[in-house]
């Protein structure tokens, strides 16, 4: 489905819902702005609402990635500082955009804010911090604590390795089209010292097969992963929901598979 305005198209297979609201994108920018950093990378540009802020900062190596073709011609146009900055690829796709260290930000696409999340994972060693806007829903689970019935898999697999901070919520109105949801902007930092673990495969593998059977005692939904002896312990009377990034941590050295 296509929504038309004078200049571009807005594609709702891609999630866009283009941000216009100007004081809110100020604010984004200067949170952006709280941290010193020297490389930068936007994904989703879209039609330049973060851009042409982002591209006005001194001194830093910027690069913003881009999907849609259309906005790519957009932002070549109307801002012309952003040539040879601008990749049109899937972000998903692309490998590390940097050779050092860089900071992540975006007013992401909602269809895929999840996976972008994955990605920013995959890249943790890279990434020093991120500010997103996501879907209010997605932002709360993100920084979601146990106990909350939206803390789930994506809470626990962040949170091993950053910081979460939710930092404010965003109107509908302040997007064309307005989304059915609110937004909210989160920020990601990478934590002082790292969650001990056995390894990051078994640590992910354990909070996946948690989550998977979230209403069940995790001595039901973890047979696979535990010998008989071990599943005995109190802890596995709990659910998964009610387990801190810590303790699932810690299980890792007693997994048996």
């Amino acid at each position: 489905m296509y929504f038309c305005t004078c200049m571009y198209t807005i594609k709702k297979s891609l999630g866009q819902h283009f941000l216009h609201d100007e004081n809110i994108c100020r604010r984004i920018v200067a949170v952006l702005q709280e941290n010193d950093f020297t490389r930068l990378l936007e994904v989703g540009p879209g039609t330049g609402a973060l851009t042409k802020y982002l591209l006005d900062i001194q001194d830093i190596d910027f690069k913003a990635v881009e999907l849609d073709a259309e906005k790519v011609s957009y932002l070549l146009k109307t801002y012309p500082g952003i040539r040879d900055k601008i990749m049109q690829a899937d972000f998903l796709s692309i490998p590390v955009p940097f050779d050092s260290n860089f900071v992540l930000i975006g007013n992401f696409p909602y269809n895929i804010s999840t996976q972008i999340v994955f990605r920013v994972l995959d890249w943790k060693e890279q990434v020093d911090y991120m500010i997103g806007m996501f879907q209010k829903e997605v932002a709360l689970r993100i920084c979601s604590k146990p106990g909350n019935k939206v803390y789930g898999l994506i809470s626990v697999l962040v949170q091993a390795f950053f910081e979460t901070e939710y930092l404010f919520e965003v109107h509908e109105s302040s997007f064309t089209p307005p989304p059915n949801v609110k937004s909210a902007v989160i920020r990601l930092k990478p934590l002082a010292k790292s969650t001990p673990m056995k390894t990051e495969k078994a640590f992910f593998n354990l909070v996946k097969t948690a989550f998977n059977q979230r209403r069940k005692m995790l001595r039901n939904g973890l047979k696979g992963l535990f010998d008989a002896e071990t599943l005995n312990d109190d802890i596995f009377t709990k659910r998964a929901e009610e387990l801190d990034v810590h303790q699932f941590a810690a299980l890792t050295f007693r997994m048996s598979y």
